[in-house]
């Protein structure tokens, strides 16, 4: 084996990724396009074309770019100010680079906080496999669903996997089923992301899709979850105005021992606006 090929073995997780997808973007580039359609097997020819052992998990490629880890550089510098390249789901087996506003959503650190009484078991704490599914329990035992979005809500489903028309397969971290005071039903997908993972309008994009799709005669009020750290979470609400997906409301929840919070900050609660 020549050191050439040795080096490309060591090469970190990282950095094989963006070679890879860095030769299919420049493939398919041509001056004026914002949009363009890529198959699975093109992540196979890349790789050989560079001499590159094949990543063992293709679909872990695409969802890391998606979530995880920026475009390479050359990939970034060419998208207008406010713009981004997004790989976008096109079919099974295939894949969409679009051109459009910026693709991930972060947690605003200017953002008030308001405690709540940590509900969460113990023993549900302790035994959370990740921190997706420690996300998704603390939202749960502690009804941030329901403080956050107003309504009366309800556990439907965890992980949802299906298929929309638009996307292909997607997946749904959670589903709830919500009520309001005048009886109306909603149904509030869920996405939970803990980590460097990011919120990808991607992912909220296909929960409105499905809930189109699947839910059609309930409101669907997307909703996705961001740890900012162990205990504090951000909730973000989205929806679609002028053809753009975009955040309608952001809050931000500290879960802490009911001994940490005081008289005094429920009374500060007790005035706050909406």
């Amino acid at each position: 084996m020549s050191e050439e090929s040795n080096a490309i073995d060591e090469t970190p997780k990282q950095n094989v990724y963006q070679r890879i997808i860095e030769v299919i973007f420049f493939n398919h580039l041509k001056e004026g396009i914002s949009e363009f359609l890529f198959d699975r097997t093109e992540l196979t020819d890349a790789a050989k074309s560079l001499s590159i052992n094949l990543p063992k998990n293709l679909g872990d490629m695409i969802y890391s770019f998606r979530y995880r880890i920026p475009l390479p550089q050359s990939i970034l510098s060419i998208a207008p100010e406010g713009s981004d390249w997004v790989i976008w789901p096109a079919g099974k087996g295939k894949y969409k680079f679009v051109l459009g506003k910026i693709g991930n959503f972060m947690p605003n650190p200017a953002l008030v906080e308001t405690k709540i009484p940590d509900a969460t078991p113990g023993i549900i704490a302790r035994y959370a496999l990740n921190d997706e599914q420690a996300l998704l329990a603390k939202i749960r035992y502690n009804r941030l669903i329901d403080i956050f979005t107003t309504l009366t809500c309800y556990s439907l489903q965890n992980h949802l996997r299906t298929t929309v028309r638009r996307f292909g397969q997607v997946e749904t971290d959670e589903i709830y089923i919500g009520l309001d005071k005048r009886g109306a039903h909603y149904v509030i997908p869920v996405q939970a992301k803990g980590g460097k993972d990011k919120i990808g309008i991607i992912q909220i994009e296909q929960d409105i899709a499905m809930c189109t799709e699947k839910y059609p005669e309930l409101i669907c009020r997307p909703v996705a979850a961001q740890f900012m750290n162990d205990n504090l979470i951000a909730l973000f609400e989205f929806e679609i105005s002028e053809g753009r997906t975009g955040i309608s409301q952001e809050k931000h929840y500290r879960l802490v021992p009911q001994e940490d919070l005081t008289y005094e900050e429920l009374e500060l609660y007790r005035h706050r606006h909406d």
